[in-house]
Order: structure tokens, then sequence, then C-alpha cells
């Protein structure tokens, strides 16, 4: 597929696995959150069933934080593996989160697509004080930040799209949206039909059977060769 359309003000890009380490980083958080409880944990199959309640109650209303609806996945995953959750084990995964380091390539290619005068925002499915770390570890190119915690919904939800729309000022058309999560942001552009590049590093998750994004590249540092070749790394002005 190609990128249809007039050259994008903005990119927005999904945080956590298409610019922060997210998988890395939660297997190393839950390593340490297993361990400490001793026997002979199958983290895999844990982090599943962590995953499988994180989703849920992002889903439920009224709104929870993500510090809120982390720590109460991780109680759900301890109670279906008999072990026992102390608040301090929400606390090493919720502080780990904000420190999860951007995959090696992200810096330079944000800094790529900021000079050819793209404006970069994230949309995550978080709160502003976890993303913030993340965040400070890219390098001040970042223009705008919208969270879950901001739009009061987490994607796939339309909500916080909508609202990352209304907030940086532009229309559908005017943006591309790259990211590594198909069962959230590309769940979002079929249903929205706003452009979208996956990336996809391998992790085995897969779009949807009736949906392609328009672009797919394995990392980040792709993203600006698939512009240039719409014509749209040089900057316009004016």
């Amino acid at each position: 597929m190609t990128l249809p359309g007039k050259r994008p003000v903005w990119l927005t890009f999904d945080c956590y696995g298409t610019l922060i380490q997210w998988d890395e980083g939660l297997i190393a958080a839950m390593e340490k959150i297993l361990s400490s409880k001793g026997g002979d944990i199958d983290r895999d199959a844990f982090i599943l069933v962590y995953d499988r309640h994180e989703h849920a109650l992002e889903q439920e209303r009224p709104h929870r934080s993500f510090r809120e609806v982390s720590a109460r996945s991780l109680a759900l995953a301890m109670a279906e593996f008999n072990l026992a959750f102390e608040d301090s084990d929400a606390e090493i995964l919720t502080s780990s989160i904000g420190k999860m380091p951007p995959f090696p390539e992200v810096v330079g290619a944000l800094g790529q697509l900021k000079t050819a005068g793209f404006r970069l925002a994230i949309i995550s499915n978080t709160d502003d004080a976890i993303v913030a770390g993340n965040v400070a570890q890219l390098n001040g190119l970042i223009d705008r930040v919208i969270t879950a915690e901001q739009a009061g919904a987490y994607k796939p939800s339309t909500q916080i799209f909508h609202h990352a729309w209304k907030v940086i000022g532009v229309g559908m058309d005017e943006l591309v949206h790259i990211c590594a999560s198909p069962h959230l942001d590309l769940v979002a552009a079929r249903e929205l039909g706003f452009r979208a590049i996956w990336i996809d590093r391998g992790t085995g998750r897969k779009p949807l059977d009736d949906y392609r994004p328009n672009e797919t590249a394995p990392t980040l540092d792709k993203v600006p060769g698939i512009f240039a070749a719409a014509g749209w790394m040089e900057q316009k002005n004016g």
C-alpha cells in the first residue's frame, strides 16, 4: 500500500512499543516482581494474564488512571497465580515504566523527521506523570503529549484520537499516525480512516484480517525513507 493524500503537518506516535522498549521493560519489571515471590512462575504466561486484565480494565467506566489500572491488573494476575500482592509490587511496575528507554534508532529517526519540518506528538495509553520520564529521553523532539489521562479514555477508543486532534488543532487528513500496536492503534485507524504506518518489530502481533496499514516498516528509522519516496522529506516554506 502507499500513503495517500497530502503531506502531513503532524506525525502522531504511539509511545510504548513504537518509541519506547515496552516489552523489554515489562519483562524486566515482572521478573523483578515475580522473583521476590519465590516458586517457579511462568513469566510469559503471567504477562499474558496481566495484559488481559489491563485491557479489560481500560475499557471500564468510570475511567481509571493508568497507575490504578496497572496496580489492579497486577493484583488480579497475582490472584490467578496464587501469589500475595503488595502495594510495593505495583510501585515496582509503575516506577519502571517511565525509565524504559527508547529503541536505539528512535531519537535519530525523530530528529530526521523534525528537521524535515514535521511536528511530532505522542498519543499514549498512560498518565502524564508516568510518560514524562520516557519523553525526557527523546531529546526534546516531541511537541505535544496526549495521554489517556487527559482524554479520559484509552485506545482503541476513538475518544482519545478525537481529543488529540482537537488539542493539536488538525484534521485527520493533516496527519499520519505511526504505531506498533495492531489491537489498539490500528483498530482505531480502521474505524476512523486515518493514515497509519505500522512498525512491525517482529513481536508476532498482527493487524486484523480485514485491515492493512498504509505502510509497514520494521523500525522507525525506515519511516524517513517512506516519506522521501512520497516526496515529503523536503521542508516546505510558507
